[in-house]
């Protein structure tokens, strides 16, 4: 009749019921199939989403993104909660700017000046400065004294406000403190699909180990083109055990070095220079 308005099942939406009644008939038919589509379309989200670095992974002077690991490239200003690269902090100096390169503002002269200026960001609800906070409670940073319990919680509230780094700290704690694999994977599936580059790495290697192989080269692809190293290597590894076929390590090969390609200046190369011959030094 016209006057029914059938209703879709509101999980996989494949068929129409007339009612809860009927539903509730053809439920045990259905439930297989459902699971099934479900399960497709949970995995046609998860790798067709993400295959680009937000916002917070690109320095807001040069636009360029960031190498990873990116803490090893660049630097956190907690004036301004800003990522600025390596190259655009050697640029500032050899300009002869003493301050941040963003804000402008003076660097803090130790551990109470950081904390206190990092506090300050945290108390406007700044995601990013949550974030940090958390990891100096989880590593016992600027005096404080180590509380993985208070990193979890500042965590917690940086992800609800939008921080995607908080969402793989939250993974990575589950797993080291937790033992709850599980619970990180779903951290880790909310980070990738917004492409944060650390966490589809780490979902690719849950994958490898539960024996997925074609799951964990998926996983690994996408984080290689956005410039994961790691992730090159894994690919390499599967490759060398024959879980991966050569087209596919030559593929990765491929993306990691357009992805490189695009983090490149001149100012990062001439960061990058003083830096491996200061390390001689040092070693020396």
């Amino acid at each position: 009749s016209d006057a029914v308005k059938l209703k879709n099942c509101t999980a996989c939406r494949l068929v129409k019921y007339c009612g809860v009644d009927c539903q509730k008939v053809h439920r045990k038919q259905h439930k297989n199939l459902c699971k099934q589509r479900v399960a497709e379309l949970n995995d046609e989200q998860l790798y067709t989403q993400g295959h680009e670095r937000p916002e917070g992974d690109f320095c807001p002077i040069c636009t360029l993104p960031i190498p990873l690991p990116m803490n090893e490239h660049s630097f956190f200003k907690v004036c301004c909660s800003k990522r600025i690269c390596s190259g655009c902090t050697f640029a500032a100096k050899k300009r002869g700017m003493s301050g941040c390169p963003f804000c402008r503002t003076s660097l803090p002269d130790s551990d109470a000046d950081v904390l206190a200026s990092i506090q300050k960001r945290v108390l406007k609800k700044d995601p990013a400065a949550i974030d940090f906070l958390g990891r100096s409670y989880a590593n016992g940073n600027l005096g404080l004294q180590r509380d993985m319990q208070k990193s979890v919680n500042l965590w917690t509230e940086a992800a609800e406000l939008g921080s995607i780094e908080a969402l793989c700290n939250l993974g990575l704690a589950h797993v080291t403190e937790f033992n709850d694999v599980a619970t990180a994977v779903k951290f880790w599936t909310k980070a990738a699909m917004q492409g944060h580059v650390e966490s589809r790495h780490n979902l690719g290697s849950i994958e490898a180990q539960k024996g997925n192989h074609d799951r964990a080269v998926k996983h690994l692809m996408i984080a290689v083109k956005m410039g994961g190293k790691d992730s090159v290597e894994s690919i390499q590894r599967m490759c060398m055990f024959g879980l991966a076929t050569k087209e596919q390590y030559a593929e990765a090969l491929k993306g990691y070095q357009d992805a490189v390609e695009e983090m490149k200046s001149h100012d990062r190369d001439e960061a990058k220079r003083l830096r491996n011959k200061k390390t001689r030094i040092d070693s020396e």
